[in-house]
Parts: C-alpha cells; sequence; structure tokens
C-alpha cells in the first residue's frame, strides 16, 4: 500500500527535454498562479544549479528551427542554451547522382540564422539548471523515480510512484506523460497507436572534417535513404558535423560492422565530397525508423506529450521542434485554465488541445513523408522533375523563402506563458 499522499495541479511523467520544457515554461505561473508541479523521473537528475559544459566528441545534437529559439526566449533559457550551440548559416538540398540542387542561406533570408544544432546533454544540463537556479516551493522532485501506475480521472488523477523502495501516491487535476518514444507508460495504459515501418535504420554518429563546416547544413539523397550532415561544435581541435545516415534495414548491420576507416569510405563514396573529406567518426548508434502516433493523445486528466505522442522519420529534422510546439500550447492552456480557476484536466478542453496539435502533426507528417518518397522514387518522370524542382526552386526567390519559413518553424505564434498577459 502507498505510504504517503501528496497533492499537485500538475504531474510532469519525464524529466528528459520535453517534460523538462514543459516546466521551464510553466515557470512563471507556477510562481504567479501557485502552479504546484512534480516532474518524476526514472534517472538521477543533477544536483548541480549551473550548467558545466563538457565536451564529448560523441555527444548527441538536436536541431533547432528558427521558430523554437523564439518560444525558448520566451522561456527564459535561450541566452544559457547559446553558450554552446551552432548556428544553421546555410541548408544546401541536393540529389546524388542528379542536377540541380537548392541552397536556403539566413543572410538571403534576412534571419540570423536557417536553425541551430545544440547537443542533447547541454540542453537536458541547461534546462534542469533553470528550474533549479529559480528554486521555486511551488516545483518539487522525485528523482530517481519509477511510475508505477497512472489513473486519471475527475477531479484528481492519481500516480504511484516508487523511489528508493518508498512507494508514493501523487495526485493532481492533470498527468502529462512525456517518457519518449518508446513509452512504458503509453503501452501501460492501453493507448493505440499507429505505426508505419519505414525499412530503414538511422545511423547517427558524429565525424570530423578536414575543414571548417562554415555553419553549413546538408540534406544529401541517394537511393538508399537521405543522409543529412549537421554542423556543430568543434572538439578535440576537430570541426564536426552531425550525421544521420539512412540505411536500409537489410545492410545496417553491414554498415554498422565496418571499422572506422572502412565505415568512413563508404560514407564518403555515398555522400561525396560537398562538406570536405571524412577523417574521423565515432561511437555509432543505430535504430529502427518508424512513424509512430499515438492514437488516445489526451483522457480525462491526461495528456501524451513529445516523442510518446508522435515519433518522425529524421528527414528534415522537425521531431523536437513539433514536440516543443505541443509544450509551449499546453503551457498556455494550463495557465489559462488556472487563471480563470476552471479544471486542468477537463476533457474537453484537452481534446481541444489535442485536435490542434494533430493538425501540426499531420502537417509535418505530411511534410516529412511527401519528401521523402518524392527523393526516394526510382521513378525516371519523378527523378527528371525533381532536379528541375530543386533547380527552379534556388532560382525563384518567393518560393524558395517560403520553403525556408516553413524549415525554419516562423509560422509559429508567440507563446504567451506570463500569466499577467
Amino acid at each position: 500500500m502507498p505510504d504517503k499522499l501528496q497533492q499537485f495541479d500538475l504531474i510532469v511523467c519525464g524529466g528528459g527535454m520535453v517534460g523538462a520544457s514543459l516546466v521551464v515554461a510553466l515557470l512563471p505561473a507556477a510562481e504567479q498562479l501557485g502552479l504546484r508541479i512534480a516532474l518524476i523521473e526514472q534517472n538521477a537528475l543533477p544536483t548541480v544549479a549551473n550548467p558545466e559544459y563538457q565536451p564529448s566528441f560523441d555527444a548527441r545534437s538536436t536541431a533547432l528551427a528558427a521558430g523554437s529559439r523564439t518560444l525558448l526566449e520566451t522561456m527564459g533559457v535561450w541566452s544559457a542554451l547559446a553558450e554552446h550551440l551552432t548556428p544553421i548559416k546555410e541548408i544546401e538540398v541536393s540529389a546524388k547522382g542528379q542536377f540541380g540542387r537548392t541552397q536556403m542561406q539566413a543572410e538571403r533570408e534576412q534571419v540570423p540564422a536557417l536553425g541551430y544544432v545544440v547537443e542533447n546533454h547541454w540542453m537536458g544540463q541547461v534546462l534542469m539548471s533553470h528550474i533549479q537556479q529559480v528554486d521555486s516551493p511551488q516545483i518539487e522532485f522525485f528523482s530517481p523515480a519509477t511510475v508505477r501506475s497512472i489513473s486519471p480521472a475527475m477531479p484528481l488523477s492519481e500516480v504511484i510512484i516508487e523511489s528508493e523502495g518508498v512507494t508514493q501516491t501523487l495526485s493532481a487535476p492533470l498527468v502529462v506523460m512525456a517518457d519518449g518514444g518508446r513509452s512504458e507508460l503509453r503501452l501501460a495504459m492501453g493507448i493505440d497507436y499507429s505505426e508505419q515501418d519505414y525499412h530503414q535504420h538511422a545511423l547517427v554518429a558524429n565525424v570530423a572534417l578536414d575543414r571548417p563546416h562554415e555553419g553549413i547544413a546538408y540534406e544529401r539523397f541517394t537511393e538508399q535513404g537521405p543522409i543529412a550532415l549537421l554542423p556543430i561544435e568543434s572538439a578535440d581541435g576537430q570541426a564536426r558535423m552531425g550525421l544521420v545516415w539512412t540505411v536500409s534495414e537489410e545492410r545496417v548491420d553491414q554498415v554498422m560492422a565496418l571499422d572506422d576507416a572502412a565505415f568512413l569510405e563508404e560514407l564518403q563514396g555515398a555522400f561525396g565530397f560537398r562538406a570536405g573529406a571524412l577523417t574521423r567518426v565515432g561511437e555509432r548508434f543505430s535504430y529502427p525508423l518508424k512513424l509512430i502516433l499515438a492514437q488516445e493523445q489526451a483522457r480525462t486528466g491526461l495528456v501524451v506529450l513529445g516523442n510518446a505522442a508522435h515519433s518522425l522519420h529524421p528527414i528534415a529534422g522537425q521531431g523536437f521542434n513539433l514536440a516543443i510546439r505541443g509544450v509551449a500550447q499546453l503551457a498556455e492552456l494550463v495557465i489559462a485554465r488556472k487563471k480563470a480557476g476552471q479544471a486542468l484536466g477537463d476533457l474537453a478542453a484537452l481534446q481541444t488541445f489535442v485536435e490542434q496539435r494533430r493538425a501540426d502533426q499531420q502537417r509535418t507528417i505530411r511534410f516529412g513523408d511527401s519528401s521523402l518518397k518524392l527523393f526516394m522514387s526510382r521513378n525516371p518522370a519523378v527523378r527528371l522533375g525533381r532536379s528541375l524542382g530543386l533547380q527552379l526552386l534556388d532560382l525563384i526567390p518567393p518560393a524558395r523563402t517560403l520553403l525556408a519559413r516553413a524549415a525554419m518553424g516562423l509560422d509559429t505564434p508567440a507563446a504567451r506563458l506570463n500569466p499577467d498577459d
């Protein structure tokens, strides 16, 4: 039997980038509106209130759209993040073995950057340190702690957790599940999801170049799938780029088994020399590519957020950008309803939120899927039209600007996170 009961306004299950971002977004409301928040994380959270950058050649990274910068500025964490991130000054899209390419440039679009690349561990430190620096009595951490069960209901949902052998029951009008793409909570709650298997794997690593990357990001399409190279901070005196290489499921084991020299030779042959010569590769990881979309993203007193709600193909790097738009929108809803004295877990309000998120999700998914099908097609007519399209896109500034603005997420409305607004 649970031996302790605590009540909050909001319980966030998952202290990764999405869960921590939600808490950061709600900090002003927590102070001004008396919003009590519980953050549950399975892993031990750092105890240092000031983030310390620990460079690593193998650090994983995330691409942030320019629109996400606006949201992170509103949350008050951008200046700290900016200490260790890399602006994307140019994006080049091309198809191997075909003419035509398009280049989007920040200067040409009159923006500081088309996007930014940040190491995941640095972003996690900044978000968590921001929460710790505020040191609000409205925020309580439960870490390391495991969620044993969630019972959504009105007026209060219950979450049973276990930490260091002690079982506790937490209650709140609203529980947010943000435990990632392999969400065990989603499965435990019996939430159905659709799954589209791309029969591909993403091979992820960092590579070193023989020259500076100049802030250029590459999306190169091959018959096997797209290869993305993202500019990231130098390490060990070497220019680095983050690699996301799409490999067929038949070849992934073979490519992963190559030694470093053979791997670099294979990658150089597939990508070419647009970014320069590849001189070093770090630790490699691979994971199967599937489009996963939770069919039920809200219940009474419950919301599914981030990768637990949607996992996308990494083409165009839109996964976290989609997630943080959901974070901002949910934070706005919580603030508005808390301010108005309305129930946070009201199903009708949560369903309206989900409908709005689904529109964004479907638009992002369609963009990624249509791009993937277009560039993976072996139909000669499609290939010719694709090459002509890339060439024309580079010659027609208004069309190129529309594509750039979509990629940058600049149609994202400003978040209203101040309770006084």
